[in-house]
């Protein structure tokens, strides 16, 4: 008799094992296809946010050259038909109902005299390619045009552009006079670089301010509050405060610690310049400028050159924000060729823009 063979008493799990086999690969497959996929959708919504951008900055240099176009139109009717002033508002009326009637809003008496006061403003500047001229938005326009002086309204619209200022940021700007501080640190002739360049960093003195206007922090003038209450209302709104120091600020940390002959101090705000390659630390005093003050920052300023910057960077950078101090004291505390140490107010509210302007004009 013919022994037969044992059957197989799991003639399924040889195959069940083969197909594990196929699911562990086709699972593979499918995670290699997922993530396909992903860089597939990934780079469409690249192509289609910047589709988007473009389309919207297209749409507004269009719109603002329209705008511009209207306003000469307007001011050309009016001088070739030397129009009084009086037939002049008539005609505006006008034309405000027959565009309305056609085109819808946005044209009403007071926008068509915007676009009047838009031509009037920047006739005198424009290139014969309308849109190499308008980078920025209507609105922006319709806050710079009402900036009386050419150079100032000039600077705005640089550092609007340059630095991709919203509407808001750039009122803000306006209203902490940036300018006028910028300008109050600077030679006649630094000052007219202003208007041309907007802010250009190409030394230590280039990121300073004096002084530096907080408001934002929300702490009032003459309240009582602490120099560590202070450094924490800066951290808790860190965002508008590297808006205030300006270009190229990144933040490295707070209450940064030094140690020597063991013993600790502390930095109360560390960032670092990128345009400078340079580390800037701050220190905040709450009250009157001493010139242990200006001795303290320059160890600080010593311990960070010697050994925390990297031999390719520049030399470190010492900024003391305080409430009040004698440009005396500091001159003669610091050496003569002093170009990494600096003393700067702080201001908690608004400054009156008037009174910087006067001094401008003292200077």
């Amino acid at each position: 008799m013919k022994s037969t063979p044992p059957k197989n008493p799991h003639p399924k799990s040889e195959k069940s094992g083969k197909n594990s086999g196929l699911v562990k690969k086709n699972a593979k497959d499918i995670m290699n296809e997922v993530q396909t996929n992903k860089n597939l959708y990934a780079k469409i919504a690249d192509i289609l946010e910047k589709s988007r951008k473009a389309v919207i900055s297209t749409v507004n240099t269009t719109m603002v050259s329209a705008y511009y176009e209207i306003g000469r139109l307007i001011v050309e009717h009016e001088q070739n038909g030397q129009i009084r002033a009086e037939y002049g508002k008539q005609v505006i009326k006008s034309l405000s109902l027959k565009l309305t009637k056609q085109f819808g809003k946005g044209f009403s008496q007071r926008n068509l005299e915007q676009m009047r006061l838009f031509y009037l403003t920047y006739s005198a500047e424009i290139p014969q390619t309308l849109s190499a001229k308008f980078e920025l938005s209507y609105s922006h326009y319709l806050f710079l045009m009402h900036i009386e002086n050419p150079e100032e309204r000039k600077f705005y619209e640089i550092e609007t552009k340059n630095s991709n200022w919203s509407l808001r940021e750039l009122k803000r700007q306006f209203d902490s006079s940036l300018y006028e501080r910028l300008a109050l640190s600077k030679d006649k002739k630094a000052v007219a670089k202003l208007s041309k360049r907007g802010v250009v960093v190409e030394n230590p003195k280039d990121i300073v301010k004096d002084p530096y206007v907080l408001e934002f922090l929300g702490l009032p003038e003459k309240s009582c509050y602490s120099e560590s209450q202070l450094e924490q209302e800066i951290i808790n709104k860190l965002e508008k405060f590297l808006l205030e120091l300006g270009k190229g600020y990144t933040f490295v940390g707070r209450q940064v610690r030094l140690t020597f002959d063991e013993k600790h101090f502390f930095v109360d705000l560390v960032f670092y310049n990128r345009l400078l390659q340079s580390f800037v630390l701050i220190d905040l005093k709450i009250g009157e400028l001493t010139h242990q003050d200006l001795g303290q920052m320059q160890m600080y300023v010593n311990y960070y050159d010697r050994f925390v910057k990297l031999p390719n960077e520049n030399k470190t950078i010492g900024i003391i924000l305080c409430k009040k101090k004698s440009d005396s004291l500091v001159e003669i505390t610091l050496p003569e060729n002093n170009t990494q140490i600096f003393a700067s107010k702080y201001q908690t509210v608004l400054p009156d823009k008037q009174d910087l302007i006067k001094l401008l004009e003292d200077k």
